[in-house]
């Protein structure tokens, strides 16, 4: 699926805010075709392909709509087989493969034109107690005293930037366009994030809402590596595959941290991971994705 930079939604709104947000909630609203059959749109004004993050937050809606609402998804799984076409909706079939007493999981294929362009399993558990423990966040500026977005980009040629977007992002150290240009070569990437607005009270939602940023500025952790950035060199990226993992309860209209590092790539594909944390400290959920990045 497309690379982050294709996140971004159309003119109208401004740079962010509760309406563009409204617009993410929408999109994720799926439409009930028949039993087990979803079928989502993307936005309006939209690139090539579809945006990555996009299609797993909606399979997720579809997996999440046939399942108790006191089941809490703890993990997925997912494969981006082919790319989107934002012009046409995508049908999401929903496979039922089990319903235990503890754990529920199904399987989801999203398709365009009769072929799959995306897989994703999804694991539902119940709530359960049990032993605990995290490692600690790491010891970050808070975000509100941190730049803006549109702040960062001034003085670049970033148009993608100017694209309003439902995620407020907060970049902790240098974004990759400055590294890029400082001759840096970062060993992490750190972002606060939230949506920019209120979300209604529907935990699926917040989840879904993660999901959707999962997919922002992860694969950026493996650039910064190299020195070089999307629209400022010759690089063609995707998202391959996907995993997130949910530890713990959590509002996506509120703030969290991402940091994220890239241990390895080669062989055109990179490998990034990430982590998830509140902003109390509360890890809540891990990230691991591998891309494809051809820098010609």
């Amino acid at each position: 699926m497309a690379r982050e930079a294709a996140a971004g939604f159309d003119n109208a709104g401004g740079v962010g805010g509760q309406p563009v947000l409204d617009r993410l909630v929408a999109l994720l609203d799926l439409e009930k075709i028949e039993e087990n059959i979803f079928r989502g749109v993307s936005p309006a004004h939209s690139p090539v392909r579809v945006f990555g993050g996009q299609v797993a937050g909606q399979a997720l809606v579809a997996a999440g709509r046939t399942v108790p609402e006191e089941r809490k998804v703890h993990s997925l799984h997912a494969y981006f087989i082919r790319g989107g076409d934002p012009s046409v909706p995508i049908v999401y079939e929903v496979d039922r493969i089990r319903d235990g007493r503890s754990f529920t999981t199904r399987r989801v294929v999203g398709i365009q034109h009769g072929k799959a362009i995306f897989s994703l399993s999804a694991s539902f558990q119940k709530d359960e107690g049990g032993i605990e423990h995290s490692e600690a966040m790491p010891d970050v500026p808070a975000p509100d005293s941190l730049p803006t977005l549109q702040e960062r980009a001034e003085g670049y040629f970033m148009g993608h930037l100017d694209r309003p977007r439902p995620i407020d992002l907060r970049y902790v150290n240098d974004p990759p366009w400055v590294t890029r240009k400082t001759g840096d070569r970062p060993a992490r990437n750190q972002v606060w994030m939230r949506a920019d607005g209120k979300l209604p009270d529907e935990q699926l939602l917040h989840v879904c809402v993660l999901t959707y940023a999962s997919d922002m500025t992860l694969l950026d952790s493996v650039l910064a590596r190299h020195g070089v950035y999307w629209d400022l060199d010759k690089v063609l990226g995707a998202s391959l595959d996907h995993a997130l993992w949910f530890h713990r309860p959590f509002r996506a209209d509120e703030w969290f941290l991402y940091d994220s590092a890239s241990p390895t790539a080669s062989g055109a594909r990179g490998l990034a991971t990430g982590r998830f944390f509140a902003a109390d400290g509360t890890h809540i959920a891990t990230v691991v994705q591998e891309g494809l990045l051809r820098v010609v």
